[in-house]
């Protein structure tokens, strides 16, 4: 891969921020199955990005070839500033890779396995003493410390496991199904460690099934289909590409009930309940624009509600998966 990517985004300010993430028309295939059909990353440094998509949509193979442990068949990267064909070496140096499956040695206890961490990473014995001992209290685990790691719960090993990716002190983790068979409470807690790896500046690449997660931790977010990129934004931006958004008013006095008709126009009308239908992609703009209407005339609604598509409807739309029921949010205000 030639190395003419650059790290670099224009930002609305005219300056530049660097890219932890770049990369142009990357490709993978394995025999007649094109996994990854020419994807274009563009992922500044110190933000989530959630890369969604189907079981064997490529999102793993994407971690594995951004993190070295395999080679694409064509495209431009880099990770960090550096070329991912010309300088692997570099890319490792500055990364962290946890992924779905545990690579925590259950026959060593926590610490021994941070220890080994940090005996890899070449850092001398008194700081890699230092640094078990920091992360082990980071990650709530010093009481569990001399404690075989195959005694873990699920969501131990995997604050272990992340532990262990931080001993190197990465800029950079790729985080592949980092909840998957964690329990609600264990899963939350994961959420809060990935928030706090973002504020000390780290940038998280994270692969997820858990739609829910990606909406509450990506500030961008990719769906993945067939090879390719099938659409790119933040959750909120995403949410507006599926129809079927509204704002439903309704009210308990007639009288005010047929004013707001007449002032509203275009709406879908629901004379037993009451209440006014009126399309909307949920964002303040519009929905400051309904109000305006309304106040224009003196009229209160006496309930609104916003409904807007979830990050399910937009998978769903964009995969083609329809197989699950799911029903769009509802805030009612």
């Amino acid at each position: 891969m030639p190395s003419s990517v650059m790290p670099t985004s224009s930002r609305g300010d005219g300056r530049q921020s660097t890219l932890a993430v770049s990369t142009i028309g990357l490709r993978k295939s394995y025999g007649d199955k094109t996994v990854l059909d020419g994807i274009d990353l563009r992922i500044p440094t110190g933000s989530v990005f959630a890369l969604l998509g189907p079981n064997g949509a490529g999102k793993t193979t994407a971690v594995k070839i951004l993190s070295t442990l395999i080679t694409a068949d064509g495209g431009q990267a880099q990770v960090a500033g550096h070329d991912l064909a010309a300088d692997p070496q570099a890319v490792r140096a500055a990364i962290g890779v946890t992924g779905q499956f545990f690579a925590v040695d259950g026959l060593i206890t926590g610490e021994e396995n941070m220890l080994l961490m940090a005996d890899l990473h070449h850092l001398s014995r008194a700081r890699g003493r230092r640094v078990t001992a920091q992360l082990l209290e980071r990650f709530d685990l010093v009481e569990a410390a001399k404690k075989p790691a195959a005694s873990y719960s699920g969501g131990m090993k995997r604050r272990l496991d992340i532990a262990m990716t931080l001993v190197g002190d990465p800029r950079i983790i790729f985080l592949d199904e980092p909840t998957t068979g964690l329990d609600p409470r264990s899963r939350h807690n994961m959420w809060q460690i990935i928030r706090e790896l973002v504020a000390d500046g780290v940038t998280v690449f994270l692969t997820t099934q858990y739609l829910e997660e990606a909406d509450e931790l990506a500030d961008r977010i990719a769906v993945l289909h067939d090879g390719r990129i099938a659409a790119e934004g933040s959750a909120e931006e995403l949410k507006r590409i599926v129809p079927g958004g509204h704002v439903r008013l309704r009210f308990t006095d007639p009288a005010a009930y047929r004013a707001a008709l007449a002032a509203l126009g275009e709406v879908t009308r629901d004379d037993e309940a009451l209440a006014l239908q009126i399309p909307s992609d949920g964002s303040q703009r519009e929905l400051r624009s309904v109000l305006d209407r309304l106040d224009t005339t003196g009229i209160e609604a006496d309930e609104l509600t916003v409904h807007t598509p979830d990050l399910d409807d937009v998978f769903f739309a964009l995969t083609g998966d329809a197989t699950v029921p799911h029903q769009p949010k509802e805030n009612v205000r």
